[in-house]
């Protein structure tokens, strides 16, 4: 079986949406350079330049001045003289450590859906819905950013038809971005922070040392200054100090919480790298809205934080989409990319699905969500579309024949397409069922893209008895499909695994 596209809904990367970000070109020496020149300018000079500056730019961005004083505060150090300087001076210097960044210029795909907290003022049969996508720019940096829309069925209030796509309406994008203000986590728990040092390979001597001079709960500037003391006194060559230090900071600068403003669009909230972990990209977020056993939600998403040359799987918390905190995940079962939280405990305990060795599905069981030690293979490639590799699309749907989970296969020519497998609702080791055929292949202009011959999800929903599918083509712009819940369970269970 095939799911259908759904016609007229596409998201497509627009390299008019940019945010400022800091800019430093060369060292210390350039910089202080720069700044000499602005002194040389006279009052009117300055004036008329941050004139000239503001009207250019001023339009395009929320609060760009306050960006330009913050950035003053981060340079003006380096300049040459302690007189004090005009307002206009020292925002016109920021601007020119200052540069504009097109986050969506090259991509943006691999959407993750989960169904929005605020569900008022909609007709009935309607639901309103949150997308997150991966968007990337200049030097393939990835950040996460996020849109909102409403799905009824395709028969208008009366309920949908078999057979014919929901309707999708995507709400107005803003033509602004703002990123948050970051927080370090106030506090740490040492046996649990020097055990993920040493599981990222962290120089043991050095570890052993740093956890030594420190509480069982310690802050981040006590870790800093601990970490300074252990770089200058012991006896390990200096480069090798230098990186193990580096390391430790870095993991705790992985640790954060970021708040937007209750006033600002959803559209508008830019989740950017902001850490070492995370320096060239936040990658597929995969959603999901966890009710834990008193009730309560927590809407989860496991996402991978790169930094040029190891990937470091992460998990962001959310009751609102407005305050997100984001915490390293540790332990040996999660090595790899595409975890999939489960959107409830089983038997007591958070489950998750993932790929662990680049080939395999693995399931893994947990008494905390941010610890993951054992794993057992779930799912093989099997067939040939999927003999390269096979990973899950998201985390697993509970529907009342079991835990529904996309999954996607790269076969020949390294063509990705996405399938589906189910699971028993009380013991998810257990396989129903799993599809022969992909249920979404890359058709028509969808293989064209940044990386060719793609179809990708981060996670779907059911909506009026159909599964909805939002995708990725050829990880450029994404759109979305839908399947019949009914018929794909049915086909499911006629094909044991």
């Amino acid at each position: 079986m095939q799911a259908r596209r759904v016609p007229g809904v596409s998201i497509t990367p627009d390299p008019r949406r940019v945010l400022f970000r800091p800019f430093f070109p060369g060292g210390p020496s350039r910089a202080r350079t720069i700044i000499a020149r602005v002194m040389t300018l006279t009052e009117e000079e300055v004036k008329a330049e941050l004139n000239w500056v503001m009207e250019e730019f001023g339009d395009r961005h929320r609060n760009l001045l306050r960006f330009f004083a913050r950035r003053y505060s981060e340079v003006g150090h380096l300049r040459l003289t302690d007189a004090p300087l005009s307002r206009e001076r020292e925002l016109l210097i920021g601007a020119y450590f200052t540069n504009e960044y097109s986050l969506e210029a090259a991509a943006l795909f691999n959407p993750s859906m989960i169904w929005h907290p605020d569900q008022s003022g909609l007709k009935p049969g309607a639901k309103r819905f949150i997308l997150s996508l991966r968007a990337t720019g200049e030097g393939h940096i990835s950040s996460l950013q996020f849109r909102s829309g409403v799905i009824s069925s395709a028969g208008g209030e009366g309920g949908g038809r078999r057979g014919r796509s929901p309707r999708i309406e995507l709400d107005p994008v803003t033509a602004y971005v703002t990123t948050p203000e970051r927080t370090l986590d106030r506090s740490f728990q040492r046996s649990l922070f020097g055990k993920k040092l040493l599981e990222l390979g962290v120089k043991y001597e050095f570890v052993r040392a740093v956890m030594g001079r420190l509480a069982e709960h310690f802050t981040f500037s006590e870790l800093r200054d601990v970490v300074e003391e252990a770089r200058r006194t012991e006896p390990l060559p200096p480069r090798v100090a230098q990186e193990a230090a580096d390391a430790v900071v870095g993991l705790a600068e992985s640790n954060y919480e970021i708040r937007f403003d209750a006033d600002l669009p959803l559209c508008e909230r830019i989740i950017f790298p902001s850490t070492p972990s995370e320096v060239k990209g936040i990658e597929d977020a995969r959603f999901v809205e966890f009710t834990d056993d008193d009730g309560a939600v927590t809407y989860y998403a496991t996402y991978t934080a790169y930094d040029g040359r190891t990937a470091f799987p992460q998990l962001l918390e959310t009751p609102d989409f407005l305050a997100f905190k984001s915490h390293t995940l540790n332990g040996p079962a999660v090595a790899n990319k595409g975890l999939g939280l489960f959107p409830r405990k089983i038997g007591g305990r958070y489950a998750c699905v993932g790929r662990q060795d680049g080939e395999n599905i693995y399931l893994m069981f947990s008494d905390n969500p941010s610890f993951w030690y054992k794993k057992e293979i779930l799912q093989r490639p099997t067939q040939p579309w999927e003999f390269v590799q096979l990973g899950n699309c998201g985390s697993p749907i509970e529907t009342e024949a079991g835990w529904l989970v996309l999954s996607h296969g790269v076969g020949p020519m390294r063509k990705y397409c996405i399938g589906a497998f189910l699971l028993d609702k009380e013991d998810p080791m257990k396989v129903i069922g799993r599809l022969p055929e992909p249920l979404l292949t890359p058709a028509g202009n969808e293989r064209e893209g940044y990386v060719p011959n793609v179809v990708y999800s981060c996670g779907g929903q059911i909506f009026d008895n159909e599964l909805i599918i939002p995708y990725a083509m050829s990880d450029y712009a994404s759109g979305f499909a839908a399947v019949a819940l009914d018929d794909l369970l049915e086909t499911l269970e006629r094909n044991p695994a």
